[in-house]
């Protein structure tokens, strides 16, 4: 059994930003084969789990140099150790939230995010009402506290979940606060700083995409011709009906006949 080997070229290869995406999907993946137990994954196993080709996943895998054995597979444990470090995951990250309305109290109850590395450690909004209220250990601060907390804090990830109307300002003390990643759920365009790194999350946009996708996989109606039937000789004269069984024409496909009786029960046949 033989190793897969690294790059030839031994230099450092640059990941796309296609398989990043896909990395995290195998990460997910990989932690739920490890909660399960699960020692060795195949690539054909961890592909269709992830909803890939195992040609894919190799060659995305292949970014972070050598893997698995041949035959046998991949150390779930080792590859997810990998993958976390990649992405940047095993330094952990800590996040604060701007916005604690119902997608905002969603987000930060989510404990999702702390299984993966990522721990909530400020909550921000500007209603009163809100603001003092303790969401999950968290106590809502004022959102004019964030540039000096995100100092504070030491935090590395910006969620932004506010009205699109006070998205800008929020931004702008997020990186004021030295925060130079940004997670935001409005669709405005974010006027940032080149350093600042910003992902943008439509659910609009999304649900628009799904709706495309599911309007050109409806499939027209598929119309299928009979086969012309074979001559066949009369039946014999009798003066007595019998019942039986019909059998339909053979269906394009499908190489037995079809029994109506399955659709229609028995029928008088001649």
């Amino acid at each position: 059994m033989t190793e897969e080997r690294p790059s030839p070229s031994g230099v450092e290869r640059v990941i796309p930003q296609a398989t990043v995406t896909r990395l995290a999907t195998y990460l997910r993946v990989l932690s739920i084969l490890a909660d399960e137990g699960v020692l060795i994954v195949s690539s054909e196993e961890l592909a269709t789990a992830a909803g890939v080709g195992s040609a894919k996943l190799r060659k995305d895998l292949s970014f972070l140099g050598p893997n698995g054995v041949r035959g046998v597979g991949y150390d779930v444990a080792r590859l997810r150790a990998k993958i976390d470090s990649a992405l940047g995951l095993d330094r952990g990250h800590r996040v604060v939230l701007a916005g604690v309305g119902n997608l905002g109290q969603a987000l930060a109850g989510y404990g999702g995010f702390a299984r993966r590395g990522f721990t909530m450690v400020g909550l921000f909004d500007s209603d009163p009402a809100r603001v003092g209220t303790d969401i999950d250990g968290l106590t809502v601060r004022h959102v004019d506290e964030l540039v000096v907390a995100c100092r504070e804090l030491e935090a590395t990830i910006g969620v932004i979940a506010t009205p699109d109307e006070a998205v800008h300002s929020v931004a702008e003390k997020l990186v004021s606060g030295g925060v130079e990643s940004i997670l935001s759920f409005s669709p405005m365009v974010l006027d940032v700083p080149e350093h600042v790194e910003v992902r943008r999350v439509d659910l609009a946009v999304e649900m628009q995409v799904l709706s495309f996708n599911s309007s050109r996989n409806v499939s027209e109606p598929t119309i299928v011709t009979a086969p012309r039937p074979q001559p066949v000789s009369p039946p014999p004269l009798t003066s007595t009906a019998r019942l039986g069984r019909s059998h339909g024409p053979r269906i394009a496909g499908n190489p037995s006949p079809v029994n109506s009786s399955t659709r229609n029960g028995s029928v008088i046949a001649p």
